[in-house]
């Protein structure tokens, strides 16, 4: 038996897995986003915590035979969020999640002051990543970075209180901008930039091995026969490869979730800073990944129904049986940008509305601007040489069939439907606590049965194609106009 922890930004889910994969139990506890200030994003570490809590007493409830049987955990969670911990252990402020823009000022700065951020990070630095964010808190809050002993990512600061050790990573880590991705290890160069050594960091394992085991009063509470092994684990995208069984190269899925992440396995480290394009490690040894990232996918809908009081399924059904593009225009910024403008400035608006327009032209035009850009993330995924014949989809945004159909026509590749989309990164980190028990990686991550695969339309890649290029010309249009 294993346990998937899913360490998300807006919920943690947990699923208990048989030694076949096969679902036997699940649950969910909710989380919550502050934002103090326009542009902030924090969570407080230990409601990770209390929810864990929660989903692995509900296990237990649902199915306690089985829980005492768990030989392996595995941990996924939302990326580059900064957990700051003092010398005993304690978190020192909330973190500093992955869509908070504050640091802008920090990146330049850091780009401008050490290249090899571009070179051993393999990345542009931008304001969702951990290193501007600590640098942020050197220059604002310098007496919470004087006491700053540890820097956890989220999933991470779960770990420590899984088996009281400090443990990253490959996958997670590579999105801190500390390490150097080619040889999966900490940069000595990098951190000092920030003013930070490797004893502020975790220590680095694959997401397949061990990192440790439950610490023996959590078994007692929840009835493990044994203590568990505890995973590694992947940052969330990586678990989700592991859950779809994109691990060998070439693989690719795209995820909707409250972000959008377009994604795709390689054999070697294959960076392209210049369109903002993320190139990570894998959760797998000897094996890294490419990603393009937009910050507002469900996010987006779900921005839309809050607005217009609806439910967000109430909205998609709206919008089915589609024979064109939506008239109106959306661009999905409401947080900035990564893939490929890397900016954190630029917000989210509505084009060509008339009289005519009501609640499902509005989020036709949702579904067609995710959808667009994510053909922005696959453009500058081409760019770097990487070509696409198909994707896998996870995350709740994959359960509209009308989306999907759309991303199908937009991105012109067929999209692949597993069974239980919306456990992607559970089942990946599960996966992971699978491979770490058994000490091995055979035959764990096979691509899951699917419930559909969704061609492009015919009579839509076309008009879509057309929609797509004025699409693209309102980024510069808005940026000239100064928004």
């Amino acid at each position: 038996m294993y346990i998937g922890l899913d360490i998300g930004t807006s919920s943690v889910k947990a699923i208990l897995l048989g030694e076949d994969q096969s679902l036997i139990a699940s649950a969910t506890a909710e989380l919550t986003v502050e934002r103090p200030h326009s542009g902030w994003s924090e969570q407080d570490p230990d409601s990770w915590w209390t929810a864990c809590e929660s989903v692995l007493d509900a296990l237990r409830s649902q199915a306690p035979g089985a829980l005492a049987a768990v030989k392996g955990i595995g941990l996924s969670g939302h990326m580059h969020g900064a957990t700051l911990l003092d010398a005993a252990g304690k978190p020192l402020r909330p973190c500093i999640l992955w869509n908070d823009g504050r640091s802008g000022k920090q990146c330049a700065d850091l780009e401008a002051a050490e290249s090899k951020f571009l070179k051993l990070g393999g990345n542009r630095v931008m304001p969702g990543f951990t290193a501007p964010k600590l640098q942020w808190v050197r220059e604002n809050e310098p007496e919470i970075f004087a006491k700053t002993a540890m820097v956890l990512l989220p999933k991470d600061y779960v770990r420590f209180k899984l088996t009281g050790e400090y443990v990253g990573d490959m996958s997670d880590c590579a999105g801190t901008l500390w390490l150097d991705v080619a040889k999966r290890d900490w940069s000595d160069e990098l951190l000092a930039a920030t003013g930070l050594t490797r004893e502020h960091m975790p220590r680095l394992v694959e997401g397949s091995e061990s990192s440790g085991t439950l610490k023996k009063d959590l078994c007692a509470r929840w009835g493990f026969d044994a203590p568990p092994v505890v995973a590694g684990g992947g940052g969330d995208n990586a678990a989700s490869a592991c859950g779809v069984g994109a691990v060998d190269p070439g693989s690719a899925f795209v995820s909707l979730g409250t972000s959008g992440v377009l994604f795709v396995t390689n054999d070697k480290f294959s960076p392209n800073v210049e369109s903002a394009v993320h190139a990570f490690c894998h959760a797998v040894p000897d094996t890294w990944h490419q990603m393009g990232v937009i910050l507002s996918a469900t996010d987006s809908l779900n921005w839309l129904a809050r607005t217009l009081k609806k439910l967000p399924g109430d909205l998609t059904t709206e919008v089915r049986g589609i024979s064109a593009p939506s008239p109106v225009s959306f661009v999905p910024y409401l947080g900035g940008e990564r893939t490929p403008h890397n900016d954190v400035d630029i917000r989210a608006g509505f084009f060509g509305i008339s009289h005519e327009t009501d609640d499902a032209v509005l989020t036709h035009a949702v579904l067609d601007g995710v959808a667009f850009a994510l053909k922005d993330c696959l453009e500058a995924l081409s760019v770097a040489g990487t070509k696409i014949d198909r994707v896998l989809a996870v995350g709740g945004g994959s359960r509209s069939q009308t989306w999907l159909e759309i991303i199908a026509s937009v991105l012109n590749v067929p999209v692949d439907v597993p069974v239980d989309g919306d456990f992607g990164a559970s089942l990946g980190a599960a996966r992971l606590g699978q491979a770490a028990a058994l000490g091995t990686t055979d035959g764990i991550f096979g691509k899951p049965a699917l419930k559909a695969s969704i061609d492009p339309v015919p009579s839509l890649t076309e008009p879509y194609a057309e929609a797509y290029g004025r699409w693209r010309k309102l980024y510069p249009a808005l940026k000239q106009a100064g928004f």
